[in-house]
């Protein structure tokens, strides 16, 4: 049986959490490159050849790491981007469009740089990821619900969501990997439930036992609040165009992705374990 190399960056991220006994279960030998440390059972990185990459860390990094890719002899690259960079492209708020422009570039470079040397490229859009309590999404919701017992509406807040589990991301990586049809195409890849922002919310009310509390604002009054708000570190990043998308429909067909990768998404259902402690 022949050993399959694939190096992953990000290895230390909710999804590369995931990812890695993942690969372990089904045979791969794996090589990892984060900033951050790992946990002792980790596989660690090396020299060598490793044909196949998956990149987790943010896609506008991953040019830094073309000479490491070119002098591995790659021949694969799986990267994750988002589908926001479809949802922020025309948001109100400055730091999101500069987020939406970096994911384009990203994957410019990227499928530029790959088809320039023969590699082939796989690219991965989620929609709001959420898993194992380290999400910046979900695990938000319910902090705020635990700290102040409500969470705060603009609106109806009747725009559709997908929210996708971290395993069913990491499920996607694997099956790029070697999927012969995913080659040089770009899947996005979404939740197997749709359902509003609102239900969203709610539902996490649910997995945290308590009754929803959900306060309808309008939006001069949510963006007094976030004056404050964002005084507090955690909720520095949260901007008023966050509740104008509360409105929004934030949906994406990912058929192609069950076509060629297998893809087979859970519906919303929380876990304990996907709360944080």
């Amino acid at each position: 049986m022949v050993e399959l190399h694939v190096g992953v960056l990000g290895a230390s991220s909710l999804v590369g959490e995931c990812l890695l006994p993942m690969l372990r279960d089904v045979g791969w030998r794996v090589a990892v490159f984060s900033r951050h440390p790992l946990p002792q059972s980790s596989p660690r990185s090396g020299e060598g050849v490793k044909p196949f990459w998956v990149c987790l860390a943010p896609i506008w990094v991953l040019p830094d790491y073309f000479a490491l890719l070119e002098a591995s002899d790659a021949r694969r690259v799986v990267v994750l981007s988002s589908t926001s960079r479809f949802t922020k492209v025309g948001s109100g708020d400055t730091a999101e469009q500069a987020t939406a422009a970096k994911l384009i570039d990203g994957e410019v470079r990227v499928r530029a740089w790959a088809e320039s040397r023969g590699v082939e490229w796989v690219i991965l859009r989620p929609t709001l990821i959420y898993g194992i309590g380290r999400d910046k999404n979900i695990s938000e919701i319910a902090r705020f619900i635990r700290r102040f017992g409500f969470f705060p509406l603009f609106g109806n807040a009747n725009g559709l969501r997908q929210p996708i589990h971290a395993e069913d991301v990491a499920a996607a990586c694997v099956s790029a990997l070697q999927a012969p049809d995913a080659a040089n195409r770009a899947y996005n890849i979404s939740g197997g439930a749709t359902l509003s922002y609102r239900d969203m919310v709610a539902r996490v009310f649910t997995a945290l036992g308590r009754r929803p509390r959900l306060l309808t604002v309008p939006l001069w009054a949510f963006r007094l609040a976030l004056t404050t708000l964002r005084c507090l570190p955690r909720y520095r990043q949260w901007s008023a165009a966050m509740a104008e998308r509360m409105n929004r429909d934030l949906v994406f067909n990912h058929t192609d992705a069950v076509r060629d990768l297998g893809f087979k998404p859970r519906g919303f259902a929380l876990a304990a374990e996907d709360l944080p402690l």
